[in-house]
């Protein structure tokens, strides 16, 4: 099945906090990750999102860990609606691949 994946980066100007995330998050900038597949059948190209992933520092961060965690992209969003300044950063980098 054919898919692509965006990846970008978001930035919070105050700490935030997230359902699927455990705990307040400290600002600053952050990897998202989300992966789509293709819709078979159809006339047209269309996806379908699959997961959206962010990239959170580990227990222990000053070890260079890091912890990826399944989010909701609408629950993002809106938090970084709440930051008022926070922002994606770049462009969004798509890569299409076979999945």
């Amino acid at each position: 099945m054919a898919g692509r994946t965006t990846r970008m980066s978001v930035t919070f100007s105050r700490p935030f906090s997230l359902v699927d995330v455990d705990g307040i998050q400290p600002a600053g900038t952050y990897r998202v990750q989300t992966v789509e597949v293709t819709l078979d059948n159809l006339s047209f190209l269309a996806y379908r999102r699959v997961s959206t992933t962010i990239e959170l520092p580990g227990v222990g961060a000053g070890s260079g860990r890091r912890q990826v965690v399944t989010i909701d992209p609408l629950e993002l969003d809106a938090a970084l609606k709440r930051d008022g300044s926070g922002k994606v950063e770049g462009s969004r980098q798509i890569t299409n691949e076979v999945v």
